[in-house]
């Protein structure tokens, strides 16, 4: 039987995103981003507030990049999360981590991630109810260490953090455990 548990965001996994861009100085600024997800085959949408300094940055420059935080970075990713641009003027400074201009866009890439999208601002949603991003993935690039023979992004190499939104926690995906557009193929008959 199930029990109520009244309003709850319980959409699980989350990825845990981050989300880069320059400041009009060329200053870095990464923001930690569970509420965001494709939304394209070359789209990702943000669902982010606007008051976020990243995301002002993002309005200014038109571009960022999403970088997937790891288990091995989880500890700077979380900072990202905690801290805020707005009142922490050397926040990226404070992590030690380093960063490199895309080729592609105008925003800085967090060379400790492994998989990272460059993307151009494609546009701002802002209705009564919802404030997106969308961005327009021109690129994206992966360290070797987490490919496949193919070329390909292992998820099982990646050890992609995911967000817990129930408990508030951090875990790591990876398990296959079936194919996708064939494991329900028998009930296709």
């Amino acid at each position: 039987m199930k029990k109520n548990l009244g309003v709850v965001p319980g959409v699980y996994p989350m990825p845990v995103l981050m989300v880069a861009a320059y400041d009009e100085n060329g200053k870095v600024n990464v923001m930690n981003a569970a509420w965001g997800m494709i939304c394209g085959m070359d789209k990702i949408a943000l669902f982010i507030s606007e008051g976020h300094k990243t995301i002002q940055n993002i309005l200014k420059t038109k571009a960022f990049t999403v970088g997937i935080a790891d288990k091995e970075h989880m500890d700077v990713a979380d900072f990202f999360g905690i801290a805020t641009g707005n009142k922490m003027d050397d926040k990226f400074e404070r992590t030690g981590y380093h960063a490199t201009k895309s080729e592609f866009v105008n925003a800085p890439i967090v060379d400790e991630f492994p998989f990272v999208m460059e993307c151009e601002l494609a546009e701002v949603v802002d209705t009564e109810n919802m404030y997106a991003m969308v961005g327009k993935i021109v690129n994206a690039k992966a360290e070797e260490s987490v490919l496949d023979e193919n070329g390909k992004v292992n998820p099982e190499k990646l050890n992609a953090l995911i967000f817990d939104q129930f408990q508030s926690g951090y875990y790591v995906s990876g398990e296959k455990v079936g194919k996708a557009w064939n494991a329900g193929a028998a009930l296709m008959k």
